[in-house]
């Protein structure tokens, strides 16, 4: 991972407890115009930003799976659904399908992806921040504001558009 991209990861560490209040109460206040500015700063904030260069996200939070990922990805290997969960999924601790290991068992030495054209749902939406609804989103764009470089240039751009939240 780029250090600049370490050092954005480290600074919104430092200041978690401030972000989970702000989206706290981003949350409860639901601007109208919340989806049209997250949106706005999540393109400014790719811009800058080159997954490739991280890859934080594959090695360090593994997605949820849900059972049409699983199919696809059976699929993709030419396996029956129980053979690649045998080989490749557990299940943690809130009964949800997750990768037995990380990082994700299908990230490449140069940060691409393996299954990429079959990777799962939760790959294929992160960071979540350019989706609808983003008010129902605040919860998970907290942790990976920790996880994603991009997703803490946002918080903070949200943090500038609506410093009384």
């Amino acid at each position: 991972m780029l250090e600049s991209y370490q050092k954005m990861l480290e600074k919104a560490k430092t200041k978690s407890g401030e972000n989970k209040k702000f989206l706290e109460k981003l949350k409860q206040k639901k601007p109208a115009d919340l989806d049209l500015l997250t949106h706005t700063l999540h393109d400014k904030a790719f811009e800058n930003i080159d997954c490739l260069q991280c890859a934080n996200c594959c090695k360090t939070a593994g997605p949820l799976l849900l059972d049409k990922d699983i199919s696809r990805l059976a699929a993709h290997f030419r396996k029956t659904p129980a053979e690649f969960t045998s080989q490749y999924v557990k299940i943690d601790e809130d009964a949800d399908y997750i990768f037995k290991t990380l990082p994700c068992p299908f990230l490449l030495s140069d940060h691409y992806c393996s299954v990429y054209e079959s990777r799962p749902n939760a790959c294929r939406e992160f960071p979540h921040t350019s989706q609808r609804n983003i008010y129902q989103k605040l919860k998970i764009t907290y942790f990976n504001t920790m996880i994603c470089p991009a997703v803490a240039e946002v918080v903070e751009g949200l943090k500038k558009a609506y410093p009384s939240a």
